[in-house]
């Protein structure tokens, strides 16, 4: 999955607007909504609020297992 999608899951999830979770990381709305569009990528201090507020691990809002099965032997060497 790809991390714009899990976010999105997350935050329906939680039962958060994207109006409130713009908020809550005090940005504009469509600030947020590009991230959830695949637009725009949070900082890495948005990244740990993010994470903090959908009570979720970087590795898991990161979709960390998914990328290392999409880079097969990556890490086999």
């Amino acid at each position: 999955m790809e991390f714009h999608k899990k976010l999105q899951l997350l935050r329906q999830s939680a039962g958060y607007t994207q109006k409130q979770m713009a908020e809550r990381l005090a940005i504009a709305p469509n600030a947020y909504q590009q991230y959830e569009y695949g637009k725009r990528e949070p900082n890495i201090e948005k990244l740990l609020m993010l994470s903090a507020i959908l009570n979720t691990s970087l590795d898991s809002l990161l979709c960390r297992e998914d990328w290392i099965k999409s880079h097969g032997g990556f890490f086999d060497e």
